[in-house]
């Protein structure tokens, strides 16, 4: 097998096939083995009691906030981050890295829900209902793997310790996302958990895969035209 082939398999394809296993055991665990017990049971408490105290104000945060963890909006700010993370650093590795950590977590998560055949929350639900099952949710992993990734490149990059600090206030949006999803009554609080776990994983494993300097084959040269150092 050649080098950049196995590296491949090894940093990247193996990793987020092992992610993927693990999400389908949890679905399968939260829809079949311990759908009947606590806290499961309880958990459709959760969106009720959300149902229960919605109010105009709120209704519109939440929109917003489930807005930002749309298809489009993710698609758009995660090419707008990687073009201005390239155009300042002029080097391709955080840009990449961004963009498999988003790519990959949209992966794990569509052929997750391929397997995972769960219903939405018995409320109200304030959206549209996507064909894809509730477990786990897409715009919450997608808004992680963005929001967390980019913390994390930001808080490699700035050298000031309460620019550092900062960063991780990014966080607090699929945060406020999964609230959202919640508060609108498209997921079960165990679909949002699941997909912090998601997001999260394809951070580390991108993380790990491309940030990682002694990564050489992380660099693609041939992307700018010169020879980029991996320092």
């Amino acid at each position: 097998m050649p080098p950049l082939i196995a590296q491949v398999a090894k940093r990247l394809l193996l990793p987020v096939t092992v992610l993927f296993g693990v999400m389908v055991g949890l679905g399968l665990l939260a829809t079949r083995v311990v759908d009947h017990a606590w806290p499961l049971t309880v958990e459709d408490d959760v969106n009720r009691t959300l149902e229960a105290h919605r109010a105009a104000p709120l209704n519109v945060v939440s929109e917003i906030a489930s807005l930002i963890g749309s298809t489009p909006v993710i698609i758009a700010v995660t090419g707008v981050a990687a073009f201005l993370l390239h155009v300042k650093l002029r080097r391709w590795r955080e840009p990449i890295y961004l963009c498999l950590a988003v790519i990959a977590q949209a992966l794990v998560f569509f052929l997750t829900t391929l397997v995972i055949d769960r219903a939405r929350p018995g409320v109200h639900r304030m959206d549209d209902s996507p064909p894809t099952s509730s477990f786990p949710s897409g715009h919450t992993s997608a808004a992680v793997a963005l929001y967390v990734g980019l913390a994390l490149v930001l808080f490699t990059l700035l050298h000031r310790p309460w620019a550092k600090r900062l960063v991780w206030l990014l966080v607090l949006v699929p945060v406020a996302v999964a609230l959202a999803r919640l508060y609108r009554g498209m997921h079960h609080p165990t679909d949002v958990i699941a997909s912090f776990l998601n997001g999260v994983s394809c951070v580390l494993i991108m993380a790990r895969a491309v940030l990682d300097r002694a990564v050489g084959w992380a660099v693609p040269a041939r992307l700018s035209g010169v020879r980029l150092k991996a320092s």
